[in-house]
C-alpha cells in the first residue's frame, strides 16, 4: 500500500524535472524517454496500475498530463489520491482518466495498423440491475491481447463514454465474433453506444469492471 510519501516524491520529482520535460516537446510528444521511465518508475512504486499520457488541445494552452489505472477499479482511488495532490505548475495540468471526446474520433491509428469505428459493433443490455457490453469485430483473435483492434476498441469507449464510467458502471465487458449481419442480431454500431449507454447508466450502482 502507498503511503502520501510516495506521491509526494513524484510530484517533487515532477517539479525538478519539468523544465527538462516542457524542453523536449515535439509536437504532442516528448523526447525524453530516460525521464518518462523515471516517472513511470515512481508511479508503479505507488501503484502497479497507474499509468499516464499527454494530451494537448491544437492551438495554445498548456501539456495536460492524464492519469489512468489501465482499466483496473481497484486503482481508481489511487489515481485521485495522485491528481488531488498535484501543484500547480507552469506550462502543464493534471487531470485524472481519460474524458469523453467530442467529436468522437472516427479511427484510431496504432502504428501501422489503422482501426475504423465503424469495423466495430456492440450491445449494452441492463441484465439484473447490472451493465454488460458487449462488443463485435470480424475475426476474433483467441488471444485479446495480440490483437491492437482490441486497444483501439478500449481508446474508443474512453471516447464513447469516458474512462471513469467505463470502470464504475460497466459490470463486465465481453468480446465476439462479428455475425454476417450485425442488425439481424440485434447489435448496434460501436458509435452509438454513447446515446445508449447514457440512457442506462444511472439505473445502475457504480460497479467494477470484469473483463472476460
Amino acid at each position: 500500500m502507498y503511503n502520501s510519501e510516495q506521491i509526494e516524491n513524484f510530484w517533487d520529482q515532477l517539479e525538478e524535472t519539468l523544465e527538462q520535460l516542457l524542453d523536449s516537446q515535439n509536437a504532442n510528444h516528448f523526447d525524453a524517454d530516460v525521464l518518462l521511465e523515471h516517472y513511470r518508475s515512481i508511479l508503479q512504486s505507488i501503484d502497479r496500475n497507474l499509468t499516464f499520457h499527454f494530451e494537448r488541445e491544437e492551438g495554445e494552452g498548456p501539456v495536460e498530463m492524464v492519469f489512468g489505472c489501465d482499466g483496473y477499479p481497484e486503482s481508481i482511488h489511487s489515481v485521485l489520491s495522485l491528481v488531488s495532490a498535484a501543484p500547480e505548475l507552469k506550462g502543464i495540468a493534471f487531470r485524472a482518466f481519460n474524458e469523453r471526446c467530442n467529436p468522437v474520433p472516427a479511427c484510431v491509428n496504432l502504428g501501422d495498423e489503422q482501426c475504423e469505428i465503424s469495423e466495430f459493433w456492440c450491445s449494452l443490455r441492463l441484465i439484473e440491475g447490472k451493465l454488460q457490453l458487449s462488443v463485435y469485430m470480424a475475426d476474433l483473435p483467441d488471444i485479446l491481447e495480440i490483437d491492437p483492434r482490441v486497444e483501439a476498441v478500449m481508446i474508443l469507449l474512453d471516447a464513447l463514454i469516458g474512462e471513469y464510467e467505463l470502470m464504475t458502471r460497466i459490470w463486465s465487458l465481453d468480446w465476439y465474433e462479428l455475425p454476417v449481419d450485425p442488425l439481424d442480431f440485434g447489435l448496434m454500431p460501436l458509435a452509438s453506444l454513447r446515446e445508449a449507454f447514457d440512457q442506462l447508466k444511472d439505473s445502475v450502482q457504480p460497479v467494477g469492471i470484469t473483463l472476460h
